[in-house]
């Protein structure tokens, strides 16, 4: 898991040729790299806003209580885990449409793989900060693009013009995805599983 991480950011072309030669299953995906991955943000998360907090100005920090941030952790963290699966179920079935025929697994390892930057990035999380916040997701999420854009075409063995509205396709999934998330945690927040404020 460790190398296919670290070649995902010296060597992407190699590494998706590397990843695409490999037969891993959902359940190895998930305990190797998902599981793992995907509780860095959300332990970060629960650190950063139980322990550093944030403040506006001079004001005192704002912090969660442990209880609300647990239950917010947990809720993301199967967030994310869901996440991955949805979008390798998506792209399994769009694949039919470019002539190209992966397992559900091959589909589910490529999304897990495509959203190693946004996981990693989640470390910023120990230190709540909006421009940190903004800095680093930002930066996650334009290297994620360039994973999905380069990797589409070498994984799906397409050409690069189906690789392009291949990947396009899952761009646009991947938003109404996170829309999804938010509206389902407004609803989690009405229901009266939200933040708790410690001043």
């Amino acid at each position: 898991m460790i190398h296919h991480v670290v070649g995902l950011f010296t060597h992407p072309d190699q590494e998706w040729r590397e990843i695409k030669g490999e037969e891993e299953s959902i359940g190895h995906m998930y305990l190797t790299h998902v599981l793992l991955l995907a509780a860095i943000p959300a332990i970060s998360a629960y650190i950063g806003t139980t322990q550093t907090g944030w403040a506006i100005g001079s004001a005192d920090a704002v912090r969660l209580t442990t209880t609300s941030a647990l239950q917010m952790t947990v809720l993301s963290y199967l967030a994310m885990l869901v996440g991955v699966a949805v979008m390798g179920a998506f792209i399994h079935w769009m694949a039919r449409t470019y002539d190209s025929s992966p397992s559900l697994s091959d589909c589910v390892v490529f999304a897990a793989y495509t959203a190693t930057p946004l996981f990693l990035a989640g470390i910023a999380a120990l230190y709540p900060s909006l421009w940190l916040g903004m800095l680093v997701g930002t930066a996650a999420v334009c290297y994620t693009v360039y994973l999905l854009y380069q990797g589409i075409p070498i994984f799906m063995g397409i050409s690069s013009e189906e690789g392009f509205m291949f990947s396009s396709s899952i761009l646009a999934v991947g938003l109404v995805v996170l829309v999804a998330m938010m509206a389902t945690s407004v609803i989690f927040w009405g229901m009266g599983v939200g933040p708790v404020y410690l001043r």
